[in-house]
């Protein structure tokens, strides 16, 4: 050796060359020692079948969870939401000792439900509860494992960058895990066969597939991010929140039903079209856009009308905060309905109204039934 270290630029040379294991481990082979190195040792040597790798913190994550999470088969015809929706095959998660969480598209109109643990043990089930606008579903289960203990919904908002593992069954491929962070939050989906779009979605990275439905996005500690409810597309799936399972499947578990909050009206939200054609002073907020006749906020709120040459809508009411919060756009407005109401509440809307700061008191009430 000359003592000569080469720079990157000489070292990826040399591995082009095939001369960076001499340069690297100061050798240089002979023919016998390639030959030697061709023995069949490493092959020939006894594999113990039993003996497992180290692993790692998602496999320690994986088997904490895995023993709650439950594939589920979904048998029936029809639907009560219209349509041929005659549920199918899902994933699910246990949230008490004799109560499993899933996707309500999972399990509607279904005759029979029946769910099997990744230990083989299988159950009988009973829909106890469901709900369409948040796609959420309470199986109550009639075996559940020794091993298997409720998971726990995360306390904390999900925030992007986060370590998030899919666990559930993609194309019937039992207890099947996959890897990704929180790639967005806070987002609307519009549904092809939903009138009202999921507030406060997460969006991931990690793989989702037909059959994820309903399983469980945990986070490193084992609590359950989300429920996993679509993939939208080449390294895009979405979970409904922690935060919305949290109001949801209590209620569904008490009285088989949830309320969402109602006000009534069609909105978009505002850009700098909009802001300039309603000489606003900036572009945020939402304008209304519809207001639907003797709903709450019939006579409260005024809707705008398309302008003719361009359809921008004009003249209506801009909501830019609710109880002091600031509404920027429509996933803010979603939010604080589904997070922070319920029907009945009255809460304060602050608008702008021809130009006027006004605030006005709007009781919300039921959204109307999926039937």
């Amino acid at each position: 050796m000359n003592g000569h270290t080469p720079d990157r630029r000489e070292f990826l040379a040399l591995a082009g060359t095939g001369l960076v294991g001499a340069v690297a481990g100061c050798t240089e082979p002979t023919a016998s020692d390639s030959m030697e190195g061709s023995s069949s040792h490493s092959i020939s040597q006894e594999i113990d079948p039993d003996k497992r790798a180290d692993g790692s913190t998602y496999t320690d994550v994986y088997e904490a969870v895995i023993d709650s999470v439950a594939q589920v088969r979904a048998l029936g015809a029809g639907s009560p939401y219209g349509g041929d929706r005659s549920g199918g095959q899902g994933s699910g998660f246990l949230v008490d000792d004799t109560h499993l969480v899933t996707n309500e598209h999972v399990v509607a109109g279904a005759d029979t439900v029946d769910l099997q643990y990744i230990n083989g043990d299988w159950s009988a089930t009973k829909i106890v509860g469901a709900d369409f606008y948040s796609d959420l579903a309470v199986l109550k289960v009639d075996h559940v494992p020794d091993e298997a203990t409720p998971l726990e919904l995360a306390a904390e908002r999900s925030v992007v960058g986060q370590e998030v593992l899919a666990i559930g069954n993609p194309y019937g491929f039992e207890g099947s895990m996959s890897k990704g962070i929180v790639s967005g939050v806070n987002r609307t989906l519009d549904m092809p066969d939903r009138t009202f779009s999921f507030s406060n979605a997460i969006q991931t990275d990690a793989a989702v597939n037909p059959g994820n439905s309903g399983g469980p996005l945990v986070n490193l500690d084992g609590e359950v991010a989300g429920v996993i409810t679509a993939g939208g597309g080449d390294n895009i799936g979405f979970a409904i929140p922690s935060a919305v399972a949290s109001r949801v499947v209590p209620s569904l578990i008490e009285t088989g039903t949830y309320d969402h909050s109602y006000m009534g009206i069609t909105l978009a939200t505002v850009d700098r079209y909009i802001a300039e054609a309603n000489d606003l002073p900036e572009a945020t907020g939402v304008i209304v856009t519809g207001v639907e006749s003797g709903d709450p906020a019939d006579g409260v709120l005024r809707a705008a009308t398309p302008r003719p040459r361009d359809s921008i809508p004009v003249g209506g009411d801009v909501i830019y905060a609710i109880d002091g919060e600031p509404i920027p756009d429509r996933h803010a407005l979603s939010s604080h309905l589904a997070l922070r109401t319920s029907p009945g509440d009255t809460i304060e809307i602050e608008r702008w109204r021809y130009g006027d700061e006004t605030t006005v008191s709007l009781t919300l009430g039921e959204r109307p039934s999926a039937n």
